[in-house]
């Protein structure tokens, strides 16, 4: 699937250009990376914002999965990152194909960096379905 800006509104960044970026992070990163091989969707906005107010969105949103139990991963690491950054940030997401994790990028002004990357499960698992016949 080729992305498109005119349908995403965003910014035209290749999916082999993105692959090479998340080849470089942690964890989390590998997990969208991983994702995005498999037939994520993903889109990365035209403009930037402040690393700084994105840190304290990020910061409540930490706080918030904590307190429900929704499981991220590299959410508190990201929120560090944007505090410590101190150039624009242009934002990008990858969606599982499944549509069970959304991973948000973190990428310098032009896109050519990756600043951090998180995600967060939009799904929790429920309990076991008993089998039927």
């Amino acid at each position: 699937m080729l992305y498109s800006s005119i349908l995403t509104g965003g910014v035209v960044m290749e999916r082999e250009q993105l692959e090479r970026l998340l080849c470089e992070g942690d964890d989390t990163s590998s997990a969208a990376l991983t994702a995005l091989r498999a037939g994520a969707s993903y889109v990365i906005w035209d403009g930037t914002t402040s690393p700084k107010s994105l840190a304290a969105i990020y910061g409540r949103r930490l706080r918030h999965t904590v307190r429900r139990g929704i499981e991220t991963s590299g959410l508190a690491r990201a929120v560090r990152r944007l505090d410590l950054y101190d150039r624009p940030i242009r934002l990008g997401q990858i969606r599982t194909a499944d549509r069970t994790w959304v991973f948000m990028l973190f990428l310098d002004g032009d896109g050519s960096t990756l600043i951090a990357c998180t995600g967060v499960r939009q799904t929790q698992p429920g309990p076991p379905r008993p089998d039927t016949c």
